[in-house]
């Protein structure tokens, strides 16, 4: 799976892209990233990126030339890369866009900056936008990481276990349950029994309730499109019954 990231500030990538998981991945061959300085590509000999946004307005725009071109550079080496704007304006990030992005030859992502880019870069290139959240940050750089991130752990080989991308929280729409590990006591708090049984089969029950009880707890919203079986809505159903009789 091959990144190409197209920023004004490629020196923020240096730590998270050369640590932990993705520089095992960069360094067997996983993954490729590479960074491109849209300031290489400007037409003027300060090397500017942006200008003032017609009609007025308050902050700067990034300019179309330098950004067209950076695009098409990075094009030649990944001619069928999908083109993504992190942008607030975009679609969800989610565990499932993350998946579909996985299944691409390569990703072309840019960083949005400033009041935004030129719209003319959207009809032209875009293929994909992208938002991690409902908030705002300084620039795009901290969404490209996110997704990159995201989007390498379902690359074949990257993680240690083949099984940790399907088990991770919103792999079925719902919230992990809660994990354990040595020692199975500390400060009066006990690691479960059923974890300590041997028994599979009750292990597998009690970790799917806790991820129903969890999530209904504190993100009911996923329950809505998450893969619930009948007997999950019956567990659902006495939770919220319990619920009820203590208030």
């Amino acid at each position: 799976m091959k990144f190409d990231i197209l920023t004004l500030f490629p020196a923020m990538f240096d730590g998270p892209m050369t640590e932990s998981i993705l520089k095992r991945a960069v360094e067997r061959g996983l993954i490729g990233v590479t960074l491109h300085n849209i300031r290489d590509f400007a037409f003027d000999r300060h090397s500017v990126t942006d200008d003032y946004p017609y009609g007025g307005g308050a902050g700067m725009v990034m300019k179309v030339e330098p950004l067209a071109a950076c695009i098409e550079h990075a094009k030649t080496g990944s001619p069928n890369g999908r083109v993504i704007l992190t942008t607030p304006r975009g679609r969800p990030f989610s565990h499932a866009v993350a998946e579909g992005l996985a299944r691409e030859e390569g990703l072309i992502i840019i960083c949005g900056r400033y009041e935004g880019v030129d719209e003319r870069v959207r009809e032209l290139f875009v293929d994909d936008e992208i938002s991690i959240g409902d908030f705002v940050l300084t620039g795009g750089e901290m969404a490209a990481m996110v997704i990159v991130d995201a989007v390498s752990r379902f690359v074949p080989g990257v993680l240690g276990s083949e099984d940790s991308a399907v088990n991770d929280s919103f792999s079925d729409g719902l919230l992990e349950y809660p994990q354990y590990t040595r020692p199975p006591e500390f400060r009066g708090l006990s690691v479960p029994s059923v974890l300590l049984s041997g028994n599979h089969q009750e292990i597998a029950k009690w970790r799917r309730r806790q991820s129903l009880c969890r999530t209904a707890a504190t993100r009911p919203d996923l329950l809505e499109d998450a893969h619930i079986s009948a007997s999950d809505r019956a567990y659902l159903a006495e939770l919220q019954k319990v619920a009820g009789s203590d208030g």
